[in-house]
Formats: C-alpha cells, structure tokens, sequence
C-alpha cells in the first residue's frame, strides 16, 4: 500500500476515534457525578425547591419563592413546617394543590389536556423527522425505469410539422 492509501485509511478513522474519544470523556463525567454524591439539601434549600414551584396566588406571575406579599410568606412558613413535620415534597404540593386548584402550581400536570403541552412538541418533530427522511429518500433514489419499458408516446406527423413551425419562427425572431 502506498503513503497516499495510508493517509486516507487515517482521515476515514479519525472521524470515529473523535466520537469514541468523546463517549469515553461522556461516560467519564457521569461516573464521576454519580461516585461524589450531594449532601441532602438543607431545610432552607428544600422550602426554596418547593416554593419556587408553586404560584404566588396574588401575584400570579412570581413564585411563592420571589414572591413579596404575605400570603407567599405564609406560604413558605407552611412549608417549613410541613418539612419539619417529615412530609415530602410531592405532599406538601398536593396539599396546596388541594387548598389553590391546580393553578398554583408553575407547570401545569401532566395529565388530561395539559399533557398536550409536553407530548405535542415531541409529536409534531418525530412527524417532522420522519417526513424530511421520506422526502430524503425519494429525492435520492435513482429514478425508477418506465414500467412498460416505452418512453413518450411518439409524435404524429401534424405534431412534428407544428413543433418544427414553431422552431423555424423562434429562429427567425432570435436577434443575431
């Protein structure tokens, strides 16, 4: 084998030794994220998690974390306390969820009507996806042989005389 077949044997491995290269320094960083586990978050942390999850229900466009009003304060005195009391998250939200309706909460369920907010857009890229590798594949298959092995039909004699008038009159009014 020549220098020129060695080179480009490496150019067309290089492109999978950098995807190797880059799976191996993925699965490095999730090992190492999984080996130096987080201390539980403390009370503080954990009032901040759940409040900044629920709506403030006076001023609906802050949470009950970056809420100022006292209803959201009270709000999160409750939550300490219910933290304090050994209630999870997920039963402290079903209890204000309970007491507010849904709307307290800063993503909608995903249940019902509201799971179209989630499930939609996943939906509308795989119908994407899957028409752009439709059109791909029609656009560069080879075009298929006439079925019945003949091309157009043939011209009849008044046909031919008329294209070769029309030939003959685009001739004379081409400038030259």
């Amino acid at each position: 084998m020549n220098a020129a077949g060695t080179l480009r044997g490496a150019r067309a491995s290089l492109p999978g030794l950098l995807v190797v290269a880059a799976l191996a320094a993925g699965l490095a960083t999730l090992a190492i994220v999984a080996v130096s586990g987080h201390p539980p978050p403390s009370q503080a942390q954990r009032v901040q998690q759940i409040a900044a999850g629920l709506h403030c229900p006076i001023c609906k466009d802050l949470s009950v974390a970056d809420s100022p009003a006292p209803l959201a304060q009270q709000m999160r005195q409750e939550i300490a306390q219910e933290i304090r009391a050994g209630e999870s998250a997920a039963q402290i939200r079903a209890g204000f969820v309970a007491a507010y309706g849904d709307s307290v909460l800063m993503s909608p369920p995903r249940q019902g009507v509201t799971a179209a907010v989630y499930y939609l857009p996943v939906l509308v890229l795989a119908a994407g996806l899957i028409t752009a590798f439709l059109l791909l594949r029609r656009w560069l298959r080879p075009p298929q042989p006439d079925p019945l092995g003949a091309g157009p039909p043939p011209l009849s004699a008044s046909q031919r005389r008329a294209v070769a008038r029309a030939v003959a009159q685009l001739g004379e009014e081409e400038p030259e």
